[in-house]
């Protein structure tokens, strides 16, 4: 997006929304907003019905774990150390325009973030994906369920914190004739590669 476009985005952002977003910032021809989780809601209606704005697609949204990320800009000063956010990805098909919205969820322990499916109903199968991958929930979603992983797993494979080898695995059990689940058997271990190669390797004759 050109720099003369995504100042008119930023006019129009900052003039309809006001202070309801903690940070605003551009990166790689994109704006971010940064939205309070309390005017979620009623902020992603504007951001969808504003004449200005007129943001009638959600592209996509995908959930994130911040515990092992450091503030490296200004622009994420609104994170506050908070761990769960989830990112929307927005596009104005009037407008020819392109917005990334993030929230954090207030609580790192059971983060909870209202549903965009009454405002976009494709947010659907993506907040499901991000309640099975990161734990998020949402609340007012009509069958927030895993759509990824099985039904008998346990934790949520993309949190930072999920061991490389999982909790617990599946297999067959033939005296039961069914499908069991039971703890992990692999030893956890760390593998370090080697690369072993002949004295004169990759010399030219």
């Amino acid at each position: 997006m050109s720099s003369s476009r995504l100042e008119t985005l930023s006019f129009y952002l900052q003039n309809v929304l006001a202070d309801r977003f903690t940070s605003l910032d551009e990166r790689l021809g994109e704006l971010t907003i940064s939205l309070h989780p309390a005017d979620m809601l009623s902020s992603m209606q504007i951001l969808r019905d504003h004449q200005d704005l007129h943001f009638d697609i959600l592209i996509d949204l995908c959930g994130v774990d911040y515990s092992t990320y450091g503030a490296v800009s200004a622009s994420e000063s609104d994170r506050r150390g908070k761990r769960f956010a989830v990112v929307y990805h927005l596009l104005s098909v009037r407008h020819n325009h392109r917005l990334r919205v993030r929230i954090f969820a207030d609580d790192d322990e059971f983060p909870v973030l209202d549903s965009m499916i009454g405002i976009w109903p494709s947010a659907n199968w993506f907040e499901r994906e991000a309640f099975d991958l990161y734990g998020t929930v949402f609340t007012g979603h009509p069958d927030l369920r895993r759509i990824l992983t099985d039904y008998g797993f346990i934790g949520n494979p993309f949190r930072k914190d999920f061991p490389l080898s999982g909790n617990v695995e599946m297999r067959y059990d033939p005296d039961q004739q069914r499908v069991i689940y039971q703890p992990v058997s692999i030893e956890p271990r760390q593998i370090t590669p080697r690369v072993i190669r002949e004295e004169h390797y990759g010399d030219s004759e």
